[in-house]
């Protein structure tokens, strides 16, 4: 079952056990979330469409972090003027967790356990980004003795003749 909603100006696809990035939303990690503006739900082939909500759908998450997005660069130019500006930006932004969805007499959860890990995890989940597979860790394995080299014949009848 997947969902369409709608916060922050912008529509989502979601779908339970799914990581969102959204504009900022008030509330401390760990908060339960609900989202009334559902545009659209499916299931399978079965799609409900609202007017402009579907009644009685709502789409429930977890707040897993609220931070601060990736940073813009803002640059202004005015060629051959010498006018040069610089600014940034970094948007607030709010990683959820999608719970369950619940309209049209239907209901699908998420079975899984919200999990807080690190930035660089949620970043990845987020962006759908291939994460970083951790290295796996190999037994240590006795180390085999390579065969001792025999050392090189001496010079020393060669040396002997050349004092003469």
């Amino acid at each position: 079952m997947y969902a369409v909603i709608k916060t922050g100006g912008k529509q989502y696809r979601v779908q339970p056990g799914d990581l969102l990035v959204v504009e900022k939303l008030a509330g401390e990690p760990g908060a339960d979330v609900a989202f009334g503006d559902v545009l659209m739900l499916g299931d399978g082939d079965s799609v409900t469409i609202g007017a402009p909500v579907v009644d009685g759908a709502t789409v429930q998450a977890t707040l897993i972090e609220t931070r601060r997005g990736d940073k813009i660069k803002i640059f202004k130019k005015i060629r051959r003027q010498g006018y040069r500006r610089t600014q940034g930006h970094r948007q607030s932004e709010t990683v959820l967790r999608v719970t369950s969805i619940a309209g049209a007499g239907k209901t699908a959860t998420w079975e899984g356990t919200v999990d807080l890990t690190t930035k660089a995890v949620l970043d990845a989940r987020a962006r759908n980004l291939k994460l970083p597979e951790p290295a796996p860790v190999a037994a240590a394995a006795p180390v085999a003795e390579a065969p001792k080299k025999k050392a090189a014949p001496k010079k020393a009848a060669a040396q002997a003749s050349d004092a003469e």
